[in-house]
């Protein structure tokens, strides 16, 4: 099979990284294992963080500064890495525990609230602990327990030769990962935040992030508005009551929209279907450049590659003289590869997002939907030109 290229970060933060690695060449002499790095908001790096030179100033624009709230900087055991948000949903790895295995926030926690909470993780003891024996120039294997939000690790030269050669140990709720001992790389720092700080933003959590930032740039409070229409009592916090099911178009809350290309918008929602039919993941579409045959949309799925698990990117390509084309169309290109969360786990059923769509058509297969209540707010936004400049193609 053909090998597709993957999205990676945002195409902004990668310079302000290799500027975030002169500042620290520069100032950096002694730092503890896990510190914050420049932010590309502080001042000489302020530049990189503007959207509108690459976005306009539309909806896009809006949506991709959403987009670039989940990923900071952080200097790590000396070493500068830039971290992704973690996928994490409640009760998840839970069916041979006896335990739900809650995460913080229930995957609905905002971007601000789970990188304060990252913080103090990255800052911990246990973390440090974490970091040596990654760094220890011995290779192991670290299993993680879920429930207990433990890790241990393992030099036995059986059990590594044993996984090494597709013999897998792990449990749904003890994942186990191989590591050589040379250092901390971001999957390693995501493994912890994922088993042990037990936190992250699910995909349902991530597209509401996108919808409340659209609202907000309308002046619209859609934590309000979500409180009213569930009748929620006084103080409690909206985005818990959101799932996937809540943008289903029986709620009422959302409208399913013809899938053709020329007809989608930014801040449209593709929902994706189970064998059981109900709808089990949502992302958000950001951008879609019909000059150049490009859809980018957004999401929170740890079922990828191990370098975009959390919140990424993805990207569909299409012919531009062919607008008509529906979504669920095979000659689409979806880029977006699927893969186990833990090397050696179960692959997902489908190769890439694409085949995911085109899924379970009998009975009714997945759908786009747009959120009522947004409607004239993207409108009164914008949107850039079909014609306009994004970022290349990958």
């Amino acid at each position: 099979m053909r090998k597709l290229r993957r999205p990676g970060l945002p195409p902004l933060l990668l310079p302000a990284i290799l500027l975030a690695s002169i500042l620290a060449a520069a100032f950096f002499v002694a730092a503890p294992r896990a510190s914050a790095a420049p932010s590309v908001t502080e001042p000489g790096l302020a530049a990189f963080s503007d959207v509108s030179s690459e976005w306009g100033n539309g909806v896009e624009a809006v949506i991709e500064k959403a987009y670039r709230e989940c990923f900071r900087t952080f200097v790590i055991d000396g070493n500068i890495l830039t971290l992704r948000l973690p996928f994490a949903e409640n009760s998840e790895r839970s069916e041979l525990t006896e335990t739900e295995l809650a995460v913080v926030g229930g995957g609905k926690a905002s971007p601000a609230e789970l990188w304060d909470a990252i913080g103090g993780i990255l800052a911990s003891p246990d973390f440090s602990s974490y970091l040596g024996a990654l760094s220890d120039g011995r290779e192991k294997l670290v299993s993680f327990d879920l429930p207990t939000k433990t890790w241990s690790t393992s030099t036995d030269r059986f059990a590594i030769e044993r996984m090494l050669s597709g013999l897998y140990p792990g449990l749904p709720y003890r994942p186990v990962v191989h590591v050589t001992g040379q250092g901390a790389e971001p999957q390693d720092v995501y493994n912890y935040l994922y088993c042990v700080g037990r936190l992250g933003i699910d995909c349902s959590g991530f597209v509401w992030h996108v919808l409340k930032a659209i609202a907000a740039a309308d002046r619209v409070d859609l934590d309000r508005l979500l409180g009213r229409d569930a009748g929620l009592p006084r103080g409690r916090k909206p985005s818990l009551y959101v799932g996937t099911w809540y943008y289903n178009p029986k709620s009422g809350r959302t409208r399913e929209v013809n899938d053709e290309i020329a007809n989608l918008l930014p801040g449209d929602i593709l929902l994706f279907r189970g064998e059981d039919g109900s709808f089990l993941h949502s992302c958000v579409i950001q951008s879609i450049d019909l000059a150049k045959g490009r859809i980018r949309y957004l999401q929170s799925t740890d079922e990828s590659p191990l370098e975009e698990r959390g919140v990424h990117e993805s990207i569909i390509l299409f012919d531009p003289a062919r607008p008509k084309t529906s979504l669920r169309d095979p000659s689409l290109r979806w880029l977006q590869l699927r893969g186990a969360t833990f090397p050696g786990e179960p692959e997902p059923a489908f190769v890439d997002d694409g085949e995911r769509f085109r899924a379970y058509q009998a009975i009714g297969g997945s759908i786009v939907v747009r959120f009522k209540a947004l409607e004239k707010s993207v409108a009164r936004l914008g949107t850039m030109a079909s014609t306009a400049t994004g970022p290349s193609g990958k």
